[in-house]
């Protein structure tokens, strides 16, 4: 293969709700915590262990805001993106650096908000997928990549 890939596909909770930084213009961007676990057996206990891994994520502008308006905290996502890495100064002189994932695309696979509105309706609870590819002009897309 003589090209090169970067894509991160991602499922996991929210950290937090969204925090949004708005800029002259209009654009827009939304930074949120992803947690995705990775449980196992210890063999030599029996002990169930669970590790959480937390990722960086970034999406911009219609996508940003669909986010922000649908998501809080604890809420399940599917993610697809890019891996960039960034360096700032601090204030106090010294260099930081940190790594996110840039969101392309996103599916919506749980809600409070839908699981608070179905429990309202019927008492029971479902599953609302809402797909968004920022490249289609901010349109949701009904098919999930699994």
């Amino acid at each position: 293969m003589n090209g090169t890939l970067n894509k991160v596909m991602l499922i996991g909770h929210l950290g937090d709700d969204i925090k949004m930084h708005y800029f002259d213009g209009g654009n827009c961007i939304g930074r949120f915590q992803l947690a995705t676990n990775e449980v196992y057996i210890n063999k030599t206990t029996n002990e169930k262990i669970t590790s959480t891994e937390w990722h960086n994520l970034v999406v911009k502008n219609k996508a940003a805001e669909l986010c922000e308006k649908y998501l809080t905290k604890g809420d399940k996502i599917y993610v697809e993106g890019r891996i960039r890495s960034r360096q700032w100064q601090a204030e106090d002189g010294t260099t930081k650096y940190t790594s996110e994932i840039q969101v392309t695309e996103f599916t919506f696979l749980s809600t409070k908000k839908d699981a608070e509105n179905n429990k309202k309706n019927d008492g029971s609870e479902s599953v609302k997928n809402t797909n968004f590819d920022p490249q289609n002009n901010g349109l949701p897309i009904n098919d999930l990549p699994f």
